[in-house]
């Protein structure tokens, strides 16, 4: 995704959060503070950001985010359990969590360029699973763009579907 996208994505963000009123909170364990560094640029951000987290070690995620024990880091079911627990530390409307294998080794089986992204909202969950190429910048780069995008949209998803 080009920088000239990764900005709309984050001006059309900002646009809707201020318009509804929206809280927007990222938990971090793949992308190390990258993915609330870039919602931070968007305007007027201290008005509907409530934050981000960065969680890397298996305790900490369980303890302040609530995964259970035993998931797999690197899973689908951990990247929702993320961005639940995000939803509910922040009080959120929208929080949307990374978490995979950056690279350049594999890590529990994962091949590098791994990546989930999850997310939550009040009365909904999901996540996409990414398979990216390149060395370690540019998984963490593209996968950056990727949080950004579906902040957007599911941003945009809840203010259809809760009306001012």
């Amino acid at each position: 995704m080009p920088a000239v996208q990764l900005s709309d994505d984050i001006d059309r963000l900002s646009r809707v959060a201020i318009a509804d009123a929206l809280r927007i909170a990222v938990v971090e364990s793949l992308t190390a503070g990258g993915l609330a560094h870039a919602i931070g640029a968007g305007d007027d951000a201290s008005s509907w950001f409530a934050g981000g987290i960065v969680a890397y070690m298996t305790d900490v995620k369980q303890h302040l985010l609530n995964v259970a024990a035993g998931v797999d880091p690197c899973s689908a079911e951990c990247a929702e359990q993320l961005a639940v627990g995000g939803l509910e530390l922040f009080g959120g409307d929208v929080c949307v969590a990374t978490t995979g294998v950056g690279g350049p080794d594999p890590e529990d089986g994962h091949p590098p360029g791994t990546v989930y992204l999850g997310w939550a909202m009040h009365d909904q969950l999901g996540h996409e699973h990414l398979q990216l190429d390149g060395d370690q910048d540019a998984v963490l780069s593209a996968t950056v763009e990727a949080g950004v995008r579906l902040l957007r949209e599911r941003a945009e998803d809840f203010s259809d579907h809760h009306p001012t």
